[in-house]
């Protein structure tokens, strides 16, 4: 599905997207269209993109495409979902200690209209660190 979501396709695009940008949430995922995991994380973001429409827009990044931001978000992760608002990394707090990215997939397409809808009205508020309502510390047993 990720063919049918905007791609990014270097660094002057991602930073063109994050600034222009003014009352919407911007989720980009960076990973590869290829991978496993970034296949899930597009799904669920191509099912939920008409439905949060109005609050964000979702763009995807290839990091080897455009490795412009692969050490400055420490983009090490197959597949890594990011929040920005208004020129401005919202954090979000999982639970998981990684507060600057989701870097798991999400399947469940409510819990990621939750988490966008969370970082919109965090964000409208001035808060650069939002927390979520769902723990996600046990989500996975190591």
């Amino acid at each position: 599905m990720s063919y049918f979501l905007p791609h990014l396709t270097n660094g002057w695009q991602v930073d063109q997207a994050i600034l222009s940008e003014e009352d919407r949430v911007v989720v980009i995922r960076f990973g590869h269209d290829w991978d496993m995991q970034c296949m899930q994380m597009d799904e669920t973001l191509y099912r939920i993109a008409e439905r949060v429409k109005n609050f964000a827009v979702i763009y995807l990044v290839d990091i080897t495409e455009v490795p412009d931001f692969n050490t400055m978000y420490e983009l090490f992760d197959p597949c890594t979902v990011m929040f920005f608002f208004r020129n401005k990394h919202i954090m979000i707090d999982l639970g998981t200690g990684n507060n600057n990215k989701v870097n798991w997939p999400i399947t469940e397409e409510q819990e990621v209209i939750d988490l966008i809808e969370l970082v919109f009205r965090g964000a409208r508020k001035g808060k650069g660190l939002v927390t979520s309502l769902k723990d996600y510390s046990t989500k996975y047993k190591y």
